[in-house]
């Protein structure tokens, strides 16, 4: 049995986030689908990362088992199967015990967002037409690097075992007129980095000060945070591997 990484970018709009789901256009399913019927057979991804609806991915992985060997020029062909939204960038051979999710090291997310109409953004960042304070936004990006449990960021009914996340890089920088959020840690909760942003978005506008932002934190409650910041500006930047992974596994 062969085991390949897929290498994957996908524009989120019309998906119902990247995993499988019944009766929904999920990223999982177009990419099974395609699999399936270029290898003529049944094949299941396992995801790297999941994202949520609207959400979207310049770089993340799925694995899957195979019989034989993969061509690599099956890119171009599984491409030509897939809608124009979704692209596989590689195939990675690599072996049986390698598992996208569990041996990532890090996740990088951005938040995107201009104060100014333009048509060539509207489906890629948030139209925000407020002032914001940069050096109050950085602060508060600081603050996060500071704390390990993030349960005031996790939506309601998260199914998860612990709320701990280590936050490796936590940053806003403004270029071409567009305010970014980078954020980079372990792992990351559901709808955490939208809530993230819209919280700081209130320290931004001075809505909260430093002081309150850390209470919110602190008070592991959900209802605390501002979670209201649409999808479609939010991005999966990489997935982060050891270094020289695809080299040597």
């Amino acid at each position: 049995m062969n085991r390949y990484f897929l290498e994957v970018s996908y524009h989120g709009a019309r998906y119902a986030g990247s995993q499988v789901q019944q009766n929904a256009v999920t990223v999982q399913a177009e990419l099974e689908k395609a699999l399936n019927i270029y290898f003529r057979q049944p094949l299941t991804l396992t995801g790297s990362s999941r994202t949520d609806a609207g959400v979207h991915a310049r770089q993340n992985f799925y694995h899957f088992d195979i019989t034989a060997p993969v061509n690599p020029k099956s890119v171009y062909n599984l491409n030509a199967i897939l809608p124009p939204d979704v692209v596989i960038q590689a195939f990675w051979p690599v072996p049986a015990a390698a598992h996208c999710r569990f041996d990532a090291l890090a996740r990088e997310y951005e938040y995107f967002i201009y104060g100014f109409k333009d048509p060539f953004l509207a489906d890629r960042a948030w139209y925000y037409p407020y002032p914001l304070n940069l050096p109050e936004l950085e602060k508060a990006a600081s603050v996060l690097k500071e704390y390990v449990d993030f349960t005031s960021f996790s939506k309601r009914n998260s199914q998860v075992k612990t709320f701990n996340c280590t936050i490796q890089l936590s940053e806003w920088r403004r270029e071409q007129g567009v305010t970014v959020f980078r954020v980079r840690g372990n792992r990351f909760l559901r709808g955490m980095v939208r809530g993230l942003v819209g919280t700081m978005l209130q320290v931004g506008t001075g809505k909260i000060t430093l002081k309150q932002f850390r209470q919110i934190i602190e008070a592991r409650d959900c209802t605390k945070a501002d979670f209201s910041v649409p999808a479609h500006g939010l991005f999966l930047q990489q997935v982060l591997y050891p270094e020289g992974y695809f080299l040597t596994t």
